[in-house]
């Protein structure tokens, strides 16, 4: 093998369309691009959502709704996947991120609902949980903690 001999797989090199380059081409004359008007000319093709001096659709359909920038994100976990705990384990945040049942790099809230049955006994340490689920830890031995964040 020589670096002289090597060449790309039949068909890995395709190459460019020549525009413009005679009427035998199929490509001469116009380029492809019709005839005349702006669209035909260089440079942009007019503006994004222009429809000819006619309302936009942007414009002719109504506003709706708003985006609260306030919100802070929360995530949700059930009381099933708390199992995969040991009995007397502290669920927290960090543990429930070391567990991947929240991702890593999460910084909202997190709410722990009553989904399913919790079989083992469970210190929890969140900043949300449902009264549902608060029963079903305390009946299934364990305690809560509810911290506020920072």
């Amino acid at each position: 093998m020589e670096l002289s001999k090597m060449h790309p797989p039949l068909g890995s090199r395709k190459k460019n369309k020549r525009v413009g380059r005679g009427e035998s081409s199929g490509l001469g004359k116009t380029a492809g691009k019709g005839h005349k008007g702006q669209k035909a000319r260089s440079g942009t093709g007019g503006k994004v959502g222009f429809e000819g001096g006619q309302m936009p659709l942007i414009r002719r359909l109504p506003k709706y709704g708003f985006t609260n920038v306030l919100r802070e994100p929360v995530r949700t976990v059930s009381l099933e996947k708390l199992n995969i705990f040991n009995d007397g384990d502290v669920v927290s945040v960090s543990t429930l991120k070391e567990k991947k049942l929240i991702p890593s790099k999460f910084t909202g809230r997190v709410k722990i609902l009553s989904n399913g049955t919790l079989e083992k006994k469970l210190n929890v340490e969140v900043e949300r949980i449902s009264a549902s689920a608060k029963k079903a830890i305390e009946k299934a031995g364990g305690k809560i903690q509810t911290q506020t964040k920072a």
